[in-house]
């Protein structure tokens, strides 16, 4: 299968696309949603501006993030965004240390002795009213309503030793999950076919597959997944549906679904800024207020109502600790 292989390459931009580019997006599309589709008479032809109009918004959406930004020690204390997202420089760094896909990527050729490794960070927003102390009419008050602002979940996405190939890769990340969402709408989709329920099935197991992988904008569910075993798994997903059959309505409902999301990409998956003005404990304020800091933060948002707010960060891997060995740990506990 080759669902995992990568679409989009450093030099693609919006427009001008070679067909094979088209052509593997499109197959792409399909192996990512419901193979049959292939049984059906011009599923390229159908699938075509559809995939064009996706490849553009993605590559559109990605250039659109800001350049990555410094995150180190010393950074951290003039940087409103990263002093709102963390606690403090050591707990962002052990976060990074914590990250498997920068472990593998500093002990790869490629990252190996790098200075530099540019990740686009995630993080999920949460806003809460709390009672907390604040100077009212000159006196103060313990009972004053507030909105505390935290950040939770954080993730590190494609860390490279090149800004191109993070981005390259989250071009890919960003067309499949409008896949995910076309998958979680087919899944989702009625159809009057007797074995309905049981195609269902069979694609809800293969979209929980796909998320578990790490291939989304999503937080992983558990370690990420052996690519090994979760190739072998969509493999034997793929032969559970082919041998159900075509069904020619079914299969048409499908691929009007996958043109749709496709179609109306930035419907399914965008970025607007968000302002806030928080004081020192992330307390939201008035801009005018004494010391607020004005924090602007991209935040990515999809038509199923998630949103996580994105920072793309420049890190110095000199700077992250080593990651923590669980295994050693463990025996290092056992044995006290």
């Amino acid at each position: 299968m080759k669902l995992f292989q990568s679409i989009f390459g450093i030099g693609d931009s919006r427009g001008r696309y070679p067909e094979s580019l088209i052509d593997e997006a499109i197959e792409r599309a399909v192996a990512a949603t419901d193979t049959r589709l292939r049984v059906l008479p011009g599923y390229r032809k159908a699938l075509r501006e559809p995939a064009i109009h996706a490849i553009d918004h993605v590559i559109a959406l990605v250039e659109a993030i800001p350049a990555p930004l410094p995150a180190g020690s010393r950074a951290f204390q003039d940087e409103p965004r990263l002093a709102a997202l963390f606690a403090s420089p050591q707990e962002m760094l052990d976060l990074f240390s914590r990250n498997a896909a920068l472990a593998d990527l500093l002990t790869a050729t490629e990252g190996v002795g790098t200075e530099r490794v540019t990740a686009l960070l995630l993080a999920e927003r949460t806003e809460r009213t709390i009672l907390g102390v604040d100077l009212v009419n000159d006196m103060v008050r313990y009972d004053v309503p507030q909105v505390s602002v935290s950040f939770t979940g954080h993730r590190l996405l494609d860390p490279k030793a090149n800004e191109g190939e993070t981005r390259r890769h989250l071009r890919r990340r960003a067309f499949d999950h409008l896949l995910t969402v076309a998958l979680t709408r087919i899944a989702e989709s009625g159809a009057e076919r007797a074995d309905l329920a049981r195609q269902r099935d069979l694609l809800r197991r293969k979209l929980t597959a796909l998320e578990h992988g790490g291939w989304t904008f999503e937080p992983a569910q558990s370690e990420p997944a052996n690519l090994g075993d979760l190739l072998l798994e969509l493999d034997a997903v793929e032969e559970q549906i082919k041998a159900l059959g075509p069904n020619t309505k079914v299969l048409e409902a499908h691929r009007e679904i996958l043109a749709a999301v496709l179609g109306e990409a930035e419907r399914h998956l965008w970025a607007e800024d968000i302002t806030l003005y928080l004081d020192a404990m992330n307390i939201q304020r008035e801009a005018q207020y004494p010391s607020v800091r004005r924090v602007v933060l991209p935040e990515l948002r999809n038509s199923r109502g998630q949103r996580a707010v994105m920072l793309p960060l420049a890190l110095a891997p000199v700077e992250v600790p080593p990651r923590e060995d669980l295994v050693a740990a463990a025996e290092r506990y056992l044995n006290c």
